[in-house]
């Protein structure tokens, strides 16, 4: 199966249109927004847990990264509300479930060998953020040579110039609306940007927002 698989072309996917298709666990669906493979797959998903769902016991060969975007999300490293940001390194295994249901925003299988350590971040915890300036805050969530994450909150009318992205960039509106390289997205709008792109973020109402950038191209990134 191949959705918008080739990384050297944009993509813009409304993924609160998509409908929810069903995983090979009850209760599990998946909004596919990105995908290279079958069942194992280099993926960017949304992925629905009915409460009291669980997707049996699995090996992540190449690492997996999610926010929570509701709900609560479970595995036996313990109980992850909305809000908080996870990666699992690659040979990780885990056994993931919901209580009350969860949606997250998942990407599987796009972590090199080097990653070593499992990372866990409240994002909700107001000493994570950075004030930039008046119009907007960022919250760093990770960073290495191969890639840099983090999240954004643009404030009311917040319109950020052009920033230049050598090795690729993609973002998600988690909340509120914005316009993301001259395109409007409202929240569950995931946009993938190749290397060579510039792009421009603006907010009329305010947002926020999931940035990757760097891992699209060879190296690191090389905007902040």
């Amino acid at each position: 199966m191949r959705i918008n698989a080739d990384l050297s072309l944009p993509a813009v996917v409304d993924g609160a249109t998509l409908p929810w298709v069903a995983s090979p666990a009850a209760g599990v669906e998946r909004r596919m927004l990105e995908r290279d493979g079958e069942e194992v797959a280099r993926a960017t998903s949304l992925v629905r847990y009915a409460p009291m769902s669980a997707f049996p016991a699995h090996l992540h060969a190449a690492g997996e990264e999610f926010l929570v975007l509701e709900g609560v999300f479970s595995d036996e490293t313990g109980d992850f509300p909305s809000g908080w940001y996870v990666r699992n390194p690659p040979g990780s295994r885990h056994t993931p479930s919901s209580r009350p249901g969860a949606v997250i925003l998942v990407k599987l299988r796009q972590m090199p060998p080097e990653e070593r350590a499992p990372v866990r971040i409240d994002t909700r915890d107001p000493r994570r953020w950075q004030r930039i300036d008046d119009g907007l805050a960022v919250a760093p969530l990770y960073a290495a040579p191969w890639e840099r994450v983090d999240l954004l909150r643009l404030a009311p009318g917040h319109a950020g110039a052009a920033e230049n992205w050598p090795l690729g960039a993609e973002f998600y509106v988690v909340e509120g609306e914005a316009r993301v390289g001259g395109r409007p997205a409202s929240a569950g709008t995931w946009s993938r940007f190749p290397p060579a792109s510039r792009v421009a973020l603006a907010s009329e109402r305010g947002a926020l927002i999931y940035r990757k950038s760097g891992h699209l191209g060879v190296g690191g990134p090389t905007a902040a």
